[in-house]
């Protein structure tokens, strides 16, 4: 008569057992959620590792992931996370070269390839942002990291963008941040022009970045709230712009509209909806 009641308790026990494994798979409240990770917020175009999709190939390194287009010979888009541990005193490497990971017999950028074109080599995760070692800094100067930007504004407008990105840092903050451009020909120091090396590489028409500021800390993700801050930024990439960034902030939503991409696609729908909207009125240095 005691067999009934050890088979009800094993089934007990292995209820509990897979009550506790289907646990594991869910993120609760108390759960930790991975911090620094580049996508954290998600992959704004669904980019994926795969020589059958050139116009959006995912390109994942430790300081940055990025979508790549290979018939452009530039990123769609980069992103990346920027905390106080990036920044150190490794020198700037000015080591721009191609990139031998892309896939086989894809064109590689070659510096060279922006010659005389009155464009500068514009990088998308900027080389101050990765100080900490002399290979993260290195690895900025990878030609797919680079987009023809007209020189007045990466060096003055987008400059100055970064460099009051690493003032947030140094305040006692954390950012999410993607950059990439789109469109179709631009204006630098020798005219306008839409492509580069023969047509291998596309001159864009804008210039944009989405930056999510956080106070240093862990649980990332779980921290952005509807009142977090979010800078959006849309430069056209023209030599006459105003070196002040602040005259081009934008919404997400914007953006989202002229891009196609979806970005904050890992926060809640609620709390992306807020933010998107928003356009940034903060400090700009």
């Amino acid at each position: 008569m005691t067999y009934p009641r050890l088979r009800t308790a094993a089934l007990a026990a292995l209820a509990l057992v897979a009550a506790a494994c289907a646990k594991t798979d869910t993120v609760g409240p108390a759960a930790t959620l991975p911090t620094d990770d580049n996508l954290a917020l998600g992959n704004p175009s669904g980019a994926v590792a795969s020589a059958s999709t050139p116009a959006n190939y995912l390109l994942t390194r430790p300081q940055y992931t990025s979508s790549y287009h290979r018939d452009q010979g530039k990123p769609n888009w980069v992103s990346w996370h920027l905390g106080a541990a990036d920044l150190g005193n490794a020198p700037r490497q000015d080591d721009f070269r191609a990139d031998a990971d892309l896939p086989s017999g894809w064109y590689q950028v070659k510096p060279s390839d922006y010659s005389g074109s009155g464009f500068d080599r514009g990088h998308n995760c900027p080389s101050a942002d990765h100080t900490a070692t002399v290979a993260d800094n290195s690895a900025t100067f990878l030609m797919s990291n680079m987009m023809p930007q007209a020189p007045n504004n990466n060096q003055q407008t987008w400059g100055n963008l970064e460099d009051y990105c690493r003032t947030l840092v140094r305040a006692g903050n954390e950012l999410y941040i993607v950059c990439g451009s789109y469109g179709r020909g631009g204006t630098g120091s020798a005219g306008y022009q839409t492509t580069l090396a023969g047509g291998k590489v596309t001159v864009p028409a804008h210039c944009w970045k989405v930056v999510v500021v956080l106070p240093a800390g862990a649980n990332d993700l779980k921290r952005i709230t509807g009142s977090t801050r979010v800078i959006a930024v849309n430069t056209p990439n023209e030599n006459s712009l105003s070196s002040n960034w602040g005259t081009y902030r934008t919404s997400v939503d914007a953006l989202e509209s002229a891009t196609g991409y979806d970005l904050l696609s890992a926060l809640p729908t609620s709390v992306q909806a807020t933010l998107e909207a928003q356009t940034d009125t903060g400090p700009t240095n």
